[in-house]
């Protein structure tokens, strides 16, 4: 029996980004209930909403202070309440960030933890003695620069913390941690949240002998959500995450969603081979699904897609994929991949192409508009990492910039007469949604035809995938489901048209898909030199679908 998690679409929604309705320049709980009914009309199955919980904001909520409550940034508890109860009634299910390896330091779990090596949480986070030269216990690097030591007074220790100084790693090796955390985890599967998208699901625990990472030679220095000059490329992080301790976390964290019907997990993992590490957290007995970074990449070539799906397939023999290609870490997929000005049929062939995947789908929120990745300048900079790594890094605000409404000021984003919080670029208002609405040909209504047309599509939602040798740039695969026919999806990742032959042992006959650049069959029945197949046409980015036998 399929599950609605299976083949879902998952609308990201960056709320701080989304819609201010009190005038503050910040997007708010409030403001995605006045929009559900845009979302509603996409096509999605389920929003998932970053984290909203309360939080001094060094990280923009992924620094939680207080897992149970509303930060008044984004509302309240009710406004959550009304929100779900909303999104039910179009029939839209809600997933939450839950950021489970580490903490605010404001939250009070860390303000006990740090006054003494004696106290009930002395030992929930990780804590060691400096060397005897005073240095930190090993060498570990936090991803957003410099060391991933703190050094707190109160106990004459270091604190680890693999990202911002402010947000230190919780000690999972402790049952009272684990416990605590899964009490969190049930307070909103209470509420009635249909799932969880597990922020570094794999930065739970650490290695408990606190012994050094290896160094990586210069030419291996490459990674996921960080580049080769961040320090952190520089080591083999063996030990700081991705510990064999977690897997046995993750199966109770299943046994309690297992509690409520249809609650999935969906979890974000990165590390060393994070293709093995999702295929190992993904089965029956730990997460529902898992997706990586591994396109969220500067690689857009048909080779490496097809690699990077294949390598996933032969090593998840359970669980589920879910595939995205923006979201909000990095630079938006029409810029990373199209560059500068990229023609609107660009960006719907690629959400055609991430939702033709097998598995789930991660949509952010502004892809269904094509908006390509904002130009901040350094002094409207929010984001630390972006700050600190500034300027060959300039962050993640580029693609965090408040969504484009309309046509006013600010893209319709807020009507208060302050700034928000991020500035709106020209392009973005140029993009926006009720003009977009208004015109038959946007990427907004190609996208919406597309989805409502895949939702119909049962190859597309659950079928198996097997890939078609296909010269570059053309990316061609079959999808094929159980009692249904199979469906074949190709698609031109390039700006000029192609023809090419495709091996196939069975006829094909093409199907127009709404919202994208439809390609032809020019021979669906011809045998070539090296056998049977189908000579196709594509277009400029051009996609074709069709059904075979």
């Amino acid at each position: 029996m399929n599950r609605w998690w299976q083949g879902a679409v998952i609308y990201q929604i960056y709320p701080r980004s989304f819609l201010d309705t009190n005038g503050d320049g910040v997007g708010d709980l409030a403001g995605i209930i006045d929009r559900l009914d845009y979302v509603a009309s996409l096509g999605v199955d389920a929003i998932w909403i970053s984290p909203f919980f309360k939080s001094p904001m060094a990280d923009y909520g992924y620094d939680i202070a207080d897992y149970r409550a509303v930060d008044p940034l984004f509302g309240t508890l009710d406004d959550f309440d009304r929100l779900l109860a909303r999104a039910h009634g179009l029939g839209i299910k809600v997933m939450i960030d839950q950021v489970l390896s580490h903490t605010s330091i404001e939250h009070d779990w860390f303000r006990q933890s740090r006054e003494s090596r004696v106290n009930p949480r002395a030992d929930w986070y990780v804590w060691a003695d400096a060397r005897e030269d005073g240095t930190p216990p090993n060498n570990w690097l936090s991803i957003f620069g410099g060391v991933a030591w703190k050094w707190e007074p109160r106990r004459s220790q270091y604190y680890l913390h693999n990202f911002l100084t402010s947000q230190p790693d919780l000690n999972f090796h402790h049952p009272d941690v684990q416990a605590a955390t899964l009490d969190n985890v049930r307070f909103w599967l209470d509420k009635g949240v249909d799932g969880l998208r597990l922020d570094a699901i794999n930065f739970c625990f650490h290695d408990a002998q606190l012994r050094d990472n290896p160094p990586k030679p210069a030419h291996l220095r490459t990674g996921r959500g960080f580049s080769a000059d961040n320090p952190y490329a520089f080591q083999y992080h063996w030990h700081n995450n991705t510990q064999p301790e977690n897997l046995a976390f993750l199966e109770d964290l299943r046994a309690l969603l297992d509690r409520y019907p249809d609650a999935a997990a969906l979890g974000e993992i990165s590390s060393e081979d994070s293709l093995a590490t999702t295929a190992e957290y993904c089965n029956d007995a730990r997460l529902h699904m898992g997706y990586s970074f591994e396109l969220l990449t500067d690689d857009f070539s048909a080779g490496y897609i097809r690699g990077t799906v294949e390598a996933l397939e032969a090593k998840m023999t359970q669980g589920w994929p879910c595939w995205a290609i923006s979201n909000h870490d990095v630079r938006r997929a029409v810029t990373r991949w199209g560059g500068a000005n990229p023609p609107p049929e660009f960006a719907a062939q690629l959400v055609a192409m991430v939702c033709s995947l097998r598995g789930s789908v991660c949509l952010y929120q502004g892809e269904e508009l094509g908006l390509p990745e904002a130009d901040v300048p350094f002094e409207s900079l929010r984001d630390p990492y972006g700050i600190a790594f500034w300027p060959n890094f300039k962050g993640r605000d580029g693609c965090r910039t408040p969504m484009p409404w309309t046509g006013a000021a600010h893209g319709g984003f807020t009507d208060g007469t302050g700034q928000p919080w991020l500035p709106v670029p020209p392009e973005h208002v140029a993009r926006n949604v009720a003009a977009q609405e208004d015109d038959p040909h946007s990427v907004l209504n190609a996208t919406r035809a597309f989805l409502h047309w895949r939702r119909a599509q049962p190859a597309l939602c659950t079928g198996a995938i097997a890939f078609v040798d296909a010269p570059e740039p053309v990316l061609a695969f079959v999808r094929e489901p159980h009692g249904h026919a199979a469906l074949l999806a190709v698609f031109n990742l390039s700006g000029a048209p192609v023809e090419c032959w495709l091996p196939l042992a069975q006829p094909a006959q093409s199907v127009d898909a709404p919202g994208v650049r439809n390609g032809r069959i020019v021979d669906g029945k011809a045998d070539g030199a090296d056998g049977p197949g189908v000579l196709v046409h594509l277009p400029a980015h051009g996609v074709l679908y069709a059904t075979l036998g």
